[in-house]
């Protein structure tokens, strides 16, 4: 039985003193994938627009994902990507600053349902991805830290969608402006700038000089 204790978020900060949050809803930073289960082994069932606000029924107790509800759907998205407004600053829900405080559940899911066919929801990860947009987000505004997205062509959307490769499974979550650790391996596009890879289960382009995400092709 795969069993895991998830922490569920409060309206209120650890010190009494404290500005106390309005409503346990979490903002997402940038777009985020909602995923049917905590880890980057599960489906995406749907996707958190950036700045948009869903409700959080919990984090894991010792990692980075969040039980969340957004528009009619329920599942897991990656916490540090999601932030609390407390006074006029966001804070990140999952981070070694954040003063947000927490209670305890369990999760169980005896058949992974909803893990990606044929990768397994546990296991070795191949590594993890770099940086991104958490980075900026301590202290500021939610949606300051987007990274570096843009607007591909639409031949070179198709190409990523029609040639797919293995996926290579990271911790953390894939979103525009991370990077990707040199061990993962990078496609050519003909006629293109960039490069792709399959992270996580999303087909996502590359920048290949610094290996940025700067798209994902959902």
């Amino acid at each position: 039985m795969y069993t895991r204790s998830i922490t569920l978020a409060v309206t209120a900060l650890g010190l009494a003193a404290a500005p106390a949050l309005a409503a346990p809803t979490v903002q997402a930073v940038t777009d985020l994938n909602l995923r049917a289960g905590p880890g980057p082994r599960f489906e995406i069932i749907s996707v958190i627009d950036q700045e948009a606000s869903a409700e959080i029924q919990g984090c894991l107790e010792n990692g980075s994902w969040c039980k969340v509800s957004y528009n009619g759907d329920t599942g897991w998205a990656y916490g540090e990507y999601l932030t609390g407004k407390v006074a006029e600053d966001y804070i990140p829900v999952v981070s070694q600053q954040t003063t947000i405080e927490t209670g305890t559940v369990t999760y169980e899911n005896e058949d992974h349902s909803g893990a990606v066919i044929g990768s397994g929801s546990a296991g070795a990860l191949a590594g993890a991805i770099v940086g991104g947009p958490v980075g900026a987000v301590a202290g500021a505004i939610a949606g300051g830290a987007a990274g570096a997205a843009v607007e591909p062509k639409e031949e070179v959307v198709s190409y990523v969608r029609t040639n797919k490769v293995e996926p290579v499974y990271l911790e953390g979550e894939v979103v525009t402006g991370v990077q990707l650790p040199d061990t993962v391996q990078l496609q050519e596009i003909p006629d293109s700038e960039y490069r792709y890879v399959y992270v996580n289960g999303a087909p996502v382009l590359v920048e290949p000089e610094n290996r940025t995400v700067v798209h994902i092709a959902r």
